[in-house]
């Protein structure tokens, strides 16, 4: 069983684009290590991410590097400088993900693909009530504390 990757409110607009928020489609929180080959597709054309990780902005291949969590509740942000008109668009969004904890065979753990597509209406910029994935590499916090 997964979770799913696209919630309704997933497709928001930006001042220089959009933002894309996925949701982590599996059931215990993974290290953001743990994501890989992230591709966005909207309206059946491939449109380049990056990843906002709080105040910094990071390459989807750049993960592998990150030592932060994404937690069940998080969302991993994606920005495209893409202009999307408002309205309705299908997006197509899809990952792999490693767990570390399962084997996927005698010398390799657990290698996942997910996917989602969706027909998504463009909302306004707007906080959510999920947190966005942010890693500090300054400050170690609990997740208790935060």
């Amino acid at each position: 069983m997964s979770l799913p990757l696209l919630s309704d409110d997933a497709l928001s607009s930006a001042e220089d684009g959009f933002v894309l928020r996925l949701s982590l489609p599996w059931i215990r929180s993974l290290p953001l290590s743990s994501a890989s080959g992230i591709r966005v597709r909207i309206d059946d054309e491939d449109v380049p991410v990056r990843v906002r990780l709080g105040g910094r902005v990071v390459s989807p291949e750049s993960l592998d590097a990150e030592a932060g969590w994404w937690f069940l509740q998080d969302r991993l942000l994606l920005h495209g400088a893409t202009r999307l008109a408002p309205g309705d668009h299908r997006v197509q969004a899809s990952l792999t993900l490693l767990i570390p904890y399962l084997p996927g065979g005698p010398d390799r753990p657990l290698i996942l693909p997910f996917g989602s597509d969706r027909t998504l209406r463009l909302a306004p910029p707007t906080r959510s009530v999920s947190r966005d994935v942010s890693v500090s590499r300054d400050v170690s916090v609990s997740r208790d504390a935060a």
